[in-house]
């Protein structure tokens, strides 16, 4: 796993191969967050939520970039462990890694987010209520984005608040937002 850009660029982070986590391709990731810096400023130091964290591979790129908080949700203890090491090696007192189950917490959170991304395992049952689920929640700040990534099974587009689709070979991000970004 690499860092693309930012303060982190080129460092590398050897993930286990006992992992059970996808991990966004680095093609797929780059392409990403070269569509993300058009909804994104990255010099206010955005606030981000990062769901279903796996490998932490977001989370990673989102600090190096310049998230000034960056929370990342995994219910995988071996995940977690792994997401901490990291930051913990960084020393990033940006990143909060959580070990929890991703539907407890977005009951229970009460803060905000620029920008909340969600790459669940494409299996997932009713993966096709993630917008909904987050997007009622009021997690999401006026002008933010929310993206979930996503199998080619699904189709989010007629969805209110969706606003882009982008594909990187099998990997698919929707894009949603309660209100046009700035």
């Amino acid at each position: 796993m690499r860092v693309i850009t930012g303060k982190y660029k080129g460092r590398h982070f050897e993930v286990p191969r006992t992992f059970k986590a996808r991990p966004t391709t680095d093609f797929a990731k780059e392409n990403l967050f070269n569509v993300l810096n058009g909804y994104l400023d990255w010099s206010e130091g955005p606030v981000a939520l990062d769901l279903f964290s796996g490998t932490g591979s977001i989370t990673l790129e989102l600090l190096s970039r310049g998230c000034s908080r960056v929370i990342s949700v995994e219910k995988d203890p071996l995940h977690h462990r792994f997401i901490k090491s990291f930051v913990e090696q960084l020393g990033d007192t940006a990143a909060l890694p959580l070990r929890a189950d991703v539907f407890q917490f977005l009951n229970r959170c009460r803060e905000q987010f620029d920008f909340i991304f969600a790459d669940p395992p494409y299996q997932l049952e009713n993966i096709e209520d993630l917008p909904d689920l987050v997007l009622s929640r009021s997690l999401l700040r006026e002008g933010g984005l929310f993206v979930l990534e996503h199998g080619k099974a699904q189709d989010f587009s007629s969805h209110p608040a969706f606003v882009d689709h982008r594909a990187y070979g099998s990997v698919n991000f929707s894009f949603f937002s309660l209100s046009s970004p700035a």
